[in-house]
């Protein structure tokens, strides 16, 4: 089916096309319908055209190496996409699914370059809305990547090292020194101070308190050194987490660039071929 030029008016990016260059656009393209939940087109898949959407709504999208869904952007009336596999003629970069009952207008390569004669300033529309999916799969990439250390080590945390984790915290506070000041000032005053009604149990030089300190530091340490170990282990995971992150911000920079170089070229490219048309 082919659109009208009323069809067209109401797509952003043919606004701006006069009521003649609308009828030529027309004659070249075609309308194709998606309904809510097919596949418009997957990764990988050979890229012919590049779909502007005239009503409904589609989801650009792909899924990492570990299986999650990355979504691109939720691509609505007056939104594209496909332009990248048609400028640089490799294979989709991404799944797209309509999520509504999807009508769009279709643009092959011959098109476009057609389109981008009647407009050279939809070049750098296109160079827009592949800068901003390449930032938004950075972003996402990278924060797919980091983890919580605290919670990639609490989960596994049995009853005896939870119990370790809050004896070591709890014995470097001030509330622990405080009770033992307190303990300890109780403990001396009765045993060395002739207080009526309360007899000296642990008289000195104090054998009792000092076994009692002895058996608590043994104690103290053990959890101490079993909290350390944690703690040990915890610097290991932060540690993977780092190198993990920096390699995959490194690989999504350098990719970000060669892509980058590749689409500038190849538009500065048409722009010149462009320029040199129009002093013929």
């Amino acid at each position: 089916m082919r659109p009208d030029t009323e069809m067209l008016k109401g797509v952003p990016l043919f606004e701006f096309l006069d009521d003649s260059e609308r009828a030529e656009l027309a004659a070249r393209l075609e309308v194709v319908r998606f309904p809510a939940g097919e596949t418009v087109f997957q990764i990988g898949e050979p890229g012919d055209a590049l779909y502007v959407v005239r009503s409904g709504e589609a989801e650009v999208y792909f899924k990492n190496d570990t299986g999650e869904r990355i979504v691109l952007e939720v691509a609505g009336p007056g939104d594209f996409f496909g332009e990248l596999s048609l400028l640089d003629r490799g294979s989709r970069s991404a799944s797209v699914v309509a999520t509504r009952d999807l009508e769009a207008l279709c643009l092959d390569r011959e098109q476009l370059e057609r389109f981008i004669q009647l407009r050279p300033q939809v070049a750098m529309d296109l160079l827009a809305a592949m800068g901003r999916r390449l930032r938004v799969s950075a972003e996402r990439l990278r924060r797919s990547t980091i983890r919580n250390v605290n919670e990639e080590i609490s989960d596994t945390r049995t009853t005896v090292q939870k119990a370790a984790d809050w004896v070591a915290m709890f014995a470097g506070s001030i509330p622990f020194l405080l009770l033992h000041v307190a303990w300890f000032g109780v403990w001396l005053s009765v045993n060395s101070l002739k207080i009526p009604g309360i007899p000296q149990f642990d008289p000195f030089p104090f054998g009792f308190l000092t076994l009692a300190v002895s058996l608590e530091a043994i104690f103290l340490s053990v959890f101490v050194l079993l909290s350390q170990n944690r703690q040990a282990e915890k610097d290991r995971v932060r540690s993977d987490i780092e190198y993990d992150v920096n390699l995959k911000a490194e690989l999504e920079i350098v990719q970000l660039h060669e892509k980058i170089d590749r689409l500038t070229g190849d538009v500065l490219m048409r722009l010149e071929r462009l320029q040199q048309a129009a002093r013929k």
